[in-house]
C-alpha cells in the first residue's frame, strides 16, 4: 500500500477527487478528506448530523466509520475540529486517526494530531506541515491508502485542479511561514477570506 494525498483551495475538486477514487477501485475506507470550515461554509450540507467541531477534534474520533461500503466515504462526512486548525468537515481513516492522535498529545506530550496523524500514514513531514497549513487557511486536503497498481492513476486523480505543493510551499515560506503550529490560533473567517481572494479560489 502506498499514501498518495492532493491539495486542493476548492472544496468541490476535494469531493470530486474523492468520487473519482472509489470510481477507480479505491475503497472508501482507504481515503479521507478533511477540509476547513472554520466559516461554517459546509455545515449546512451536513445540518443533520451531529456537530463535534466545539468540542475538541477527539469527539470526532469515530465520524468516518458511516462512510465504508458502498455508500462511499461523502456520506460519512462529520464536523469536528483539529488543534491548530479549527473547525473541518471530515471523513475517513486520517480524520479519526488525528482525532486520536490529538487526544494522545494532550495526554503524552507525542507529536500529535494532524501532523503526527499523517506522518504515521506515510505523508513525510514536510508535506505534512503544508497540508495541515493549508487546510488551516481555508483548504482540502484528500488522502488516500492504494495498492501499488493504482498508485499512478490515484496521482493523477489527485492532481486535477489541485494545488501545486511546491508552489504553495514557496509562497507560504515567502511570507515567512515555516511549519505548521498547532499551538497557533486557527484562521478567521475573514482570514481565510483573504487567502482564498490571495490564490484566486473559486467556491
Amino acid at each position: 500500500m502506498r499514501t498518495v494525498s492532493g491539495l486542493f483551495d476548492n472544496y468541490d475538486d476535494a469531493t470530486n477527487a474523492v468520487v473519482q477514487l472509489e470510481a477507480a477501485g479505491v475503497p472508501s475506507a482507504d481515503i479521507s478528506i478533511i477540509a476547513n470550515n472554520a466559516d461554517d461554509r459546509y455545515s449546512d450540507r451536513y445540518s443533520d448530523r451531529d456537530s463535534n467541531a466545539g468540542e475538541g477534534a477527539g469527539a470526532g474520533a469515530g465520524l468516518g466509520a458511516a462512510g465504508g461500503g458502498a455508500v462511499g466515504l461523502l456520506t460519512g462526512l462529520g464536523l469536528m475540529a483539529i488543534p491548530g486548525v479549527g473547525p473541518v468537515v471530515a471523513a475517513g481513516w486520517l480524520a479519526a486517526t488525528a482525532a486520536g492522535a490529538a487526544a494522545g498529545a494532550v495526554a503524552g506530550g507525542a507529536v500529535g494530531g494532524i501532523i503526527g496523524a499523517m506522518t504515521d500514514s506515510g505523508v513525510s513531514e514536510d508535506d505534512a506541515h503544508l497540508y495541515a497549513e493549508s487546510i488551516r487557511r481555508g483548504g482540502s486536503v484528500v488522502t488516500a491508502r492504494v495498492d501499488e497498481g493504482l498508485v499512478d492513476e490515484a496521482e493523477t486523480i489527485l492532481r486535477n485542479n489541485s494545488v501545486d505543493p511546491a508552489g504553495r510551499r514557496q509562497a507560504y515560506a515567502a511570507a515567512g511561514w515555516r511549519r505548521f503550529d498547532d499551538r497557533s490560533a486557527p484562521y478567521t473567517s475573514t482570514e481565510i477570506e483573504d487567502e482564498r481572494r490571495r490564490y484566486g479560489t473559486t467556491l
